[in-house]
């Protein structure tokens, strides 16, 4: 059984740094981070869904400001968050797919596990 736990969320000032973590059982796996705003729909974000080259995709409202990275050795997935925005107030989750290779990395129906999420307040 796959299980997934997110940690490292919290309130923080806009224009700051954040790191999110999610430890991560499994091999050669794709992952991604969404999240879901209050009122809005799960927004797929950062992905790494190619396991062989580790190739990764990001939302436009994130691209330049997020970066998705994997230890492998730890198997512990990070979203690294900077320059924060108010918008970026939302419940990020962590997602897990036992495939390989994904073509549509931000979409919520390819992944088939998910952290519980942890909350990120941007003020």
């Amino acid at each position: 059984q796959v299980q997934l736990v997110e940690s490292g969320g919290g309130s923080v000032q806009a224009g700051a740094s954040l790191r999110l973590s999610c430890a991560v059982s499994g091999y050669r796996h794709c992952v991604a981070w969404f999240r879901q705003a209050p009122g809005k729909e799960h927004e797929g974000i950062a992905g790494i869904y190619y396991t062989t080259t580790g190739t990764t995709k990001y939302a436009d409202s994130v691209k330049g400001r997020f970066t998705i990275s994997k230890d492998n050795t730890k198997n512990i997935l990070y979203l690294h968050m900077s320059s924060v925005k108010p918008e970026d107030t939302a419940i990020y989750y962590c997602a897990y797919s036992p495939r390989s290779y994904l073509s549509s990395p931000l979409r919520q129906t390819e992944y088939n596990f998910w952290g519980q999420g942890t909350q990120v307040t941007v003020s």
